[in-house]
């Protein structure tokens, strides 16, 4: 991805200026290590770095840090004229993961330590409270980090001046396949507006790989999908009555999602008719946070990465809906009012 330049007025006309670009990477990151606030991380989370250069495994990560949620963060750094900002990075960046997964809050701390006493801070603990505005919990985001740690539930951030399409469909492809890992890729560009350095972060989307996946399963298993609701709404009559009521109330909560402009309907039908799937599509992406399954009943099935990504604000209230835990791909037969309200009001957090 290439960012667009900033348009200027000097008295005679608009002009573009064109990005500076950074002379080399240590730029680039000493640049996010000073003002981490500026990275557009989805759900704008806190962030606090803790390290830099931390020896993980065999390597060591460019930046180490923590969100106030206690979930582990690394950061990678990379000019797109880097041969490594392509395929190397994301292995890298994953091998950093695998390392710390398993890790003990102490090891942490041990491995970070160097870059705590450089900030001023004796632990992590202390770290955080010295950030935090509201009464900090001591308690809670220990027990939180050790959980994330424990479970290898990290945050990745992918930090370049521009972003290399075949990066986009790696990571799109592991935002697809797991919900432990939630992914960021941020554009940051530099730029001299008269006399004053400009900075831009962007954080780049990826296409969805379920756009592929839907190209490969129509090719292999004969799966056919249909633009609107209209097949998966025939569909209900040729299910069993008792599951009927509860496909034709997942139905009317879809279309009015549809009929508010917050997502866009399709339908997918099993190569022997005996699976049908009503998916409310998200309009900036094309992905949705939960589809509507007619196979043996009513169901419905949740993307955790979707929502962590895009909704995180409304997560918790859904999960506490939910008998089961939201992880990627998971389902419930149990949805009530009040779960369907709030899927409604994570769409519209999305839509804005």
């Amino acid at each position: 991805m290439t960012m667009s330049g900033i348009w200027t007025e000097d008295g005679e006309g608009w002009r573009l200026s064109l990005p500076d670009g950074f002379p080399d990477e240590a730029t680039l990151h000493d640049l996010i290590e000073q003002a981490p606030e500026m990275l557009p991380l989805s759900g704008a989370p806190p962030l606090l770095i803790l390290g830099r250069e931390v020896p993980l495994g065999s390597g060591y990560a460019d930046l180490v840090g923590v969100e106030t949620s206690g979930r582990p963060v690394i950061v990678e750094i990379k000019l797109e004229k880097n041969r490594d900002a392509r395929r190397a990075v994301v292995a890298q960046i994953l091998a950093y993961a695998a390392h710390l997964h398993g890790t003990t809050r102490e090891q942490l701390e041990d491995l970070v330590a160097a870059g705590l006493r450089r900030r001023g801070y004796e632990s992590l603990v202390s770290a955080f409270g010295s950030i935090q505005e509201d009464a900090f919990d001591t308690d809670e985001f220990t027990e939180a980090l050790d959980d994330h740690l424990g479970e290898g539930r990290f945050r990745l951030v992918f930090v370049l001046d521009a972003v290399p399409p075949e990066l986009m469909t790696l990571v799109a492809y592991l935002e697809h396949i797991t919900d432990k890992l939630v992914i960021d890729l941020v554009a940051v560009n530099s730029f001299n507006v008269a006399g004053t350095s400009v900075m831009i972060p962007q954080r780049v989307t990826p296409e969805r790989h379920e756009v592929t996946i839907e190209k490969t399963r129509r090719r292999e298993s004969g799966t056919t999908y249909h633009k609107g609701s209209a097949r998966f709404e025939a569909s209900i009559a040729e299910a069993p009555e008792e599951h009927q009521e509860d496909l034709s109330r997942l139905l009317r909560w879809a279309r009015k999602l549809e009929n508010r402009g917050l997502a866009t309907l399709s339908s997918t039908e099993g190569k022997r008719g005996e699976r049908f799937v009503l998916s409310p599509l998200l309009k900036s992406d094309r992905v949705a946070l939960a589809t509507i399954w007619n196979e043996g009943g009513a169901s419905l099935q949740f993307w955790r990465s979707v929502l962590e990504r895009n909704a995180p604000g409304h997560l918790e209230r859904i999960e506490k809906l939910v008998p089961v835990r939201i992880g990627q791909g998971n389902t419930t037969r149990d949805f009530s009012d009040e779960l369907l309200d709030a899927l409604t009001d994570a769409y519209a957090e999305v839509a804005g």
